[in-house]
């Protein structure tokens, strides 16, 4: 048996980088996944090389409402939902005094708030089915190991992290066969990885060589190495296993 035969999975961000590899992870697993994404058309092209076992929805993750939505969604097209990836956000430099306030709220309201909004909409639902589920959220190793100029990004991810542990307890206290665990990737190869290579003065290779060195493994992350540890959390081989911070970032969280 495929580890995720007869789960339904919503990911938000799962047009490309981390939501497309879990998506296609899922899906190879014997699941079946909605792909959410503001970039529909791309969510809709992956969805498509996926086949029946996948389509795609439009979703603004700062939009309970879209929230609502694509849960409808999910379980109009595939009759029930119990696997929730929130994994849409955005990473922006910016220190305390002079990060753009702009960007301190968008932080807020996509890393924290959407992911927020995902589990308020999706846990009423995955309720209904009184089957296992799970909540699998992404952090950070800048959560755990913050930097001077990512304070809005270190910030939100910190919140995530608070948050899936109420979730986690939340649902244990009420007897909901519901777990909540938390993924902190390092720098991972993404379209959102590949912007900070192109971003600066310093040449790709160069930036790579830079991320890389926060990494006491001395590389960056690939997705489907993410993707892998969301897949064990969002399995039932993970069923002992709530509130979890697990790590996936190359010792980048505990380098000296």
């Amino acid at each position: 048996m495929a580890r995720m035969d007869g789960k339904v999975a919503l990911i938000s961000g799962g047009a490309e980088g981390l939501g497309a590899a879990i998506g296609e992870l899922i899906v190879a697993e014997g699941g079946k996944v909605m792909l959410a994404d503001l970039q529909l058309d791309k969510a809709q092209a992956l969805a498509d090389t996926l086949g029946e076992n996948a389509v795609a929805a439009q979703l603004d993750v700062r939009q309970l409402d879209q929230w609502e939505k694509a849960v409808a969604a999910t379980v109009s097209q595939f009759g029930k939902l119990n696997v929730l990836c929130n994994v849409a956000g955005i990473s922006e430099p910016g220190n305390t005094a002079d990060v753009d306030l702009d960007s301190w709220h968008r932080h807020i309201d996509i890393n924290l708030t959407g992911t927020f909004y995902g589990c308020r909409a999706a846990l009423r639902e995955m309720e209904k089915n009184g089957e296992k589920g799970a909540i699998v959220n992404i952090g950070s190793m800048l959560a755990l190991r913050v930097g001077a100029d990512m304070a809005a990004y270190c910030a939100s991810k910190a919140g995530v992290q608070a948050f899936t542990r109420t979730v986690a307890l939340d649902c244990a206290k009420r007897g909901v066969p519901i777990r909540a665990n938390l993924i902190h990737p390092g720098a991972i190869r993404t379209p959102m990885f590949e912007r900070y290579q192109n971003a600066g003065p310093a040449t790709p290779e160069e930036a790579e060589a830079a991320f890389a060195a926060n990494h006491p493994m001395q590389r960056i992350g690939e997705a489907d190495e993410v993707a892998r540890a969301a897949l064990y959390l969002a399995s039932d081989e993970s069923s002992f296993t709530t509130g979890c911070d697990l790590t996936v970032d190359g010792g980048g969280s505990i380098r000296e």
